[in-house]
């Protein structure tokens, strides 16, 4: 390679340098920008997950402090100055203020209680059948059998996951009405359910021989 092509070379090199400083400088601050979001994007990640984990921990200390209370009306006004800041809270919260008033024999508000869990769009579903399921049983005495039937209906469509519990209370329903055949058929219908557990199935078959009726044969499954 010649001088002068050595020359040139090194005066090409000095000026992408030159470019490259000035492109630096230019818009290096567009590099450190993206460097502090993403490392800042990391950092306030981070810290809403440890808020996150702090308050679903203050949350758990006022619940359990308010459950330890011996009276059940003491534990249902405890619970009801608990805030919770998302829908699964709430709806805990629900669910256990709901029990302390129902054992404190204020069933109305443990019912509301529950009717909001039910009504809340933001939780799984599972959460508002169960919620609706416990305000149908807690109201056997107050609310018109038609009225319960109709709301377990609406629990036992097939899928639901409360299906064979509410099969269940409709089949009590058909007892407290004197339809002890529809009743039977109901309650058999359940025995035969691949999807019943054993303690359902215990449930029912004791229910059936105290109607007088006689429990379905289940394969695979010894009664007695």
């Amino acid at each position: 390679m010649s001088d002068a092509d050595s020359f040139i070379d090194e005066v090409t090199e000095e000026v992408r340098r030159d470019r490259l400083f000035t492109l630096i400088r230019r818009y290096g601050w567009i590099a450190v920008v993206v460097i502090v979001a993403v490392v800042g994007g990391a950092g306030y990640n981070e810290y809403r997950k440890a808020q996150a984990t702090a308050t679903a921990q203050g949350l758990g200390e006022a619940m359990l402090a308010a459950l330890e209370l011996d009276a059940p009306a003491e534990r249902a006004t405890a619970l009801s100055k608990i805030e919770a800041s998302t829908p699964g809270g709430e709806a805990v919260l629900g669910f256990l203020s709901a029990a302390a008033q129902a054992e404190a024999g204020d069933t109305a508000a443990a019912v509301a209680d529950l009717e909001e869990v039910a009504r809340n769009g933001e939780l799984p579903e599972i959460y508002r059948q169960i919620a609706s399921f416990k305000a149908l049983t807690l109201q056997a005495d107050t609310l018109p059998a038609d009225q319960r039937r109709q709301g377990f209906e609406a629990l036992a469509q097939p899928g639901a996951p409360l299906r064979l519990l509410a099969e269940e209370q409709l089949a009590l329903i058909d007892v407290a009405e004197g339809q002890r055949d529809a009743a039977i058929e109901k309650l058999q219908a359940i025995l035969q359910d691949a999807e019943i557990n054993a303690t359902l199935r215990q449930r029912v078959y004791q229910v059936i021989v105290a109607l007088g009726g006689k429990p379905a044969a289940v394969s695979g499954v010894q009664q007695g």
